[in-house]
Order: C-alpha cells, then structure tokens, then sequence
C-alpha cells in the first residue's frame, strides 16, 4: 500500500521539490500552504507521515503541531519539521510539541527520502 505524506510549506518551490523526491520514491504526497490549510487537510484524512515548515502565513508550523496533536486522530502520524530555522530551543520546542525529528532546509534528496523510509518503514 502506498504511503501517503501531507507538506506544509508557503514556498511553492519548496513543496514542488519535496513533492517531486518524495512522489519518484512512490509516495502520495499532498501539499498545504501554510499551517491552517494544513490542519485542514489533516483533519479531512489520515497521513502517514506529515512534513512542515516552521515560518508561515496564518499558523506556524509549532502552531500546527500542537492544533493537530490536539486532535485524536493525528495519534501515531510523524511529523517532520523542514525548515530552515535550526536554533535548538526551537527544535526542543518542536519535538515538545509532537515532531518526531528535524530536516534542515536547502534539503538532501538522498537525506529526505533516508528519513521517509526509516520513519515510514517503507
């Protein structure tokens, strides 16, 4: 069963080059831009995995994870965070709040699609 990966980033180019690696790894990928069309999305079914960026119009990705934590149904779903933000306190923040583990931004593809597969065991 293919897995499927919600993305939440407000850079289109971002979103396109995630969607573009993980897409030829035969992943679904779904994208959001920004954290409230994120949580939206969210909400409306269930992901494997979903991947943020930190800085966005409307919701944060913080501001993301701790909305959808809040909802049941994000139980068991890694969250990623992609961002280019990489100051500790806020990745302590990040992992409080339910991320699972950090990509720094400009991304590897190889590094990308090493960490979907450990996470999603794919």
């Amino acid at each position: 069963m293919t897995k499927s990966v919600l993305i939440i980033d407000d850079s289109p180019s971002v979103r396109r080059m995630v969607s573009m690696t993980l897409e030829g790894a035969g992943y679904d990928v779904t994208q959001a831009e920004d954290g409230a069309q994120g949580l939206a999305t969210a909400k409306s079914r269930r992901f494997d995995m979903v991947i943020t960026d930190q800085n966005m119009p409307n919701m944060t990705g913080i501001e993301f994870i701790k909305a959808y934590r809040g909802d049941p149904s994000s139980s068991g779903v890694p969250i990623l965070f992609l961002s280019t933000e990489s100051e500790g306190s806020l990745k302590d923040e990040a992992r409080a709040a339910g991320a699972l583990g950090w990509i720094p931004k400009p991304f590897e593809q190889t590094k990308l699609l090493a960490v979907a597969k450990k996470v999603l065991g794919a």
